[in-house]
């Protein structure tokens, strides 16, 4: 089993990394590896909509988006953080995201997804709905804890004294866990569900 995480803050030692540290503790005592991508200082752009990569099966930017899409095929989970700005996700992750779920022509059904937020007081809820939608459109299980997957904080160190939210980051990564060695196991016993393709609502009669 493998997880790859991707960090949105352009903190590498702040508040984002404190809670997928408390994860990255849990998965590795489970036997899960673990890779961590430090993504929030990262110089990404936006999505053009240009289409290559309808034709190419990757980003007609070359940049951390297309090194990043090979460790998430291979990967059987992905955890998403990032800091609240605004009452949402930080640009960068943002934009990292629209391009990387965009691009990449691999499925990613089954694989398990998780997003995890932080922030000084609010937000939060609103932040990780936006990215977990993401995983929604593709397929993509969600883990899910025993409350929502935030960290309260200003400092690293604030973060580190919520012990609710650490709490929450442990539960997530041991459901996390689970849910991917249970699909694992359902895949060699049964294979994974059909999904179907083809339709394409789009009203073009204005009907």
């Amino acid at each position: 089993m493998k997880v790859l995480l991707l960090n949105g803050s352009p903190h590498a030692n702040g508040c984002t990394a404190a809670a997928l540290q408390e994860m990255i503790g849990v998965f590795e005592a489970e036997g899960v590896e673990t890779e961590l991508i430090q993504a929030g200082k990262l110089d990404i752009r936006g999505c053009v909509a240009c289409g290559s990569c309808m034709k190419t099966g990757k980003c007609v930017f070359q940049d951390a988006v297309n090194e990043i899409a090979p460790k998430f095929e291979a990967a059987d989970g992905l955890v998403v953080g990032s800091p609240v700005y605004y009452a949402s996700p930080n640009g960068t992750i943002l934009s990292l995201m629209d391009r990387l779920f965009y691009s990449t022509h691999f499925s990613k059904h089954m694989k398990v997804g998780a997003a995890v937020v932080s922030a000084r007081r609010g937000g939060n809820t609103a932040s990780f709905d936006v990215l977990n939608k993401y995983f929604s459109i593709s397929g993509m299980p969600i883990a899910t804890a025993n409350y929502w997957n935030q960290v309260h904080g200003f400092t690293a160190e604030d973060v580190k004294k919520d012990a609710e939210g650490l709490q929450t980051m442990r539960n997530l990564a041991r459901n996390m866990t689970f849910l991917m060695k249970a699909i694992a196991d359902a895949r060699e016993k049964y294979g994974l569900p059909e999904t179907e393709h083809g339709a394409f609502t789009s009203f073009p009669d204005g009907k």
